[in-house]
């Protein structure tokens, strides 16, 4: 008897340090940096996002698409050739455009993780989604990528434009959203198929999904998924799926978009998803290098918004004081002095000056 109890009493310690020392792990304070549209002259900003994100030791980024222009020459690639003494036809930049961005935007992450998400003008013609996963292949094929992959589902052997990950307990998802074809009916069933997972995996604390175009119905709907048939219907049942993770199986849920070329928190305050089931957290971040787009009337909102910006969201996950699995998400505006020297000289501070005065679109939006 004596015995039984004293094995009894030490599986109970045992699991009693386990469950602390899990709790301990997973609420570690840690901090990822996310933005996206790094077209026009993104070869400036990104440099400038990686040299302030990684000062505070963030553990990867996440770019949520639109690389370059595609159908015209980025104005960064135009200078640069200039610079070169090399003149620029559309040809040779669509020939280069992508190795310039990973020349450009990349590199400068040094051993930072970096996970890239495909946007709109990746399949700008004569791009195509194919090209982009070929091009990209290891990025989209990143050793945590492919091993979630074939977690999943064993005869997926081959990197796709939307995926997913899990860090600790957080599960980061990407979707493909931003052309007529998608979100598609294997996309559609994808991704039931993980939140089905997430929602009974007591492990997931919390759900990131990431994507290029804002999911229906938010504030800035003239320029999302509500702008083809398809992407309101299926953007409209993701929403709905993760309302479901969040109030029903009690879940964190944070929704992140680029697309549009300005900041803003809060973009599911509108009339139609307070009708529909509520609001889930969500933000707009297409501020890393596009020419920046005017706010949309109803701006006035959401929680934050700004625009002739550039910057990135820096998220603090399982900040002091909250609960496990939160994540703060702020905005970090660069200014024109963020620049980093080599890039200046390499540009010129009057082309870098002109990208912050300049770089704003007045009319119609793509």
């Amino acid at each position: 008897m004596h015995k039984t109890k004293l094995v009894a009493g030490l599986v109970l310690a045992l699991s009693a340090w386990t469950q602390s020392a899990d709790t301990s792990n997973s609420a570690q304070t840690w901090s990822f940096a996310v933005s996206g549209d790094s077209r026009n002259c993104g070869d400036v900003i990104m440099p400038a996002i990686a040299a302030d994100a990684i000062k505070h030791n963030v553990a990867f980024y996440w770019h949520l698409g639109d690389l370059r222009k595609i159908s015209g020459p980025d104005q960064d690639f135009i200078e640069e050739r200039t610079q070169q003494g090399k003149a620029t036809d559309l040809a040779d930049y669509e020939k280069h455009a992508w190795d310039d961005f990973v020349a450009n935007q990349i590199k400068p992450w040094g051993n930072t993780p970096f996970f890239l998400g495909i946007g709109n003008h990746e399949t700008t013609a004569p791009k195509t989604r194919a090209q982009f996963v070929e091009q990209f292949r290891k990025y989209l094929d990143r050793p945590e990528l492919k091993e979630q992959r074939l977690k999943d589902n064993s005869a997926e052997i081959q990197p796709r434009t939307y995926f997913h990950w899990i860090r600790d307990r957080i599960d980061f998802i990407y979707l493909d959203n931003a052309t007529k074809d998608q979100l598609g009916p294997e996309q559609m069933k994808w991704i039931e198929g993980v939140l089905n997972r997430d929602g009974k995996d007591a492990s997931i604390h919390t759900i990131v999904v990431g994507m290029h175009e804002a999911l229906p119905e938010s504030i800035s709907a003239n320029h999302s998924m509500n702008e083809y048939p398809s992407g309101i219907e299926t953007g409209r049942r993701v929403y709905q799926m993760l309302l479901k993770i969040q109030n029903e199986s009690h879940k964190v849920v944070y929704v992140l978009a680029s697309h549009s070329h300005f900041f803003m928190e809060g973009i599911f305050n509108t009339p139609y998803w307070k009708a529909n089931g509520g609001e889930i957290p969500g933000w707009i971040v297409g501020t890393a290098g596009a020419e920046r787009y005017p706010l949309p009337p109803a701006a006035g909102d959401a929680k934050a918004a700004k625009t002739n910006v550039y910057g990135y969201m820096m998220a603090t996950v399982n900040p002091e004081g909250e609960p496990p699995g939160t994540i703060k998400f702020k905005f970090e505006e660069l200014k024109e002095d963020s620049i980093p020297a080599d890039v200046l000289q390499r540009f010129t501070k009057p082309f870098v000056h002109e990208c912050f005065a300049g770089n704003r679109r007045t009319g119609p939006v793509e």
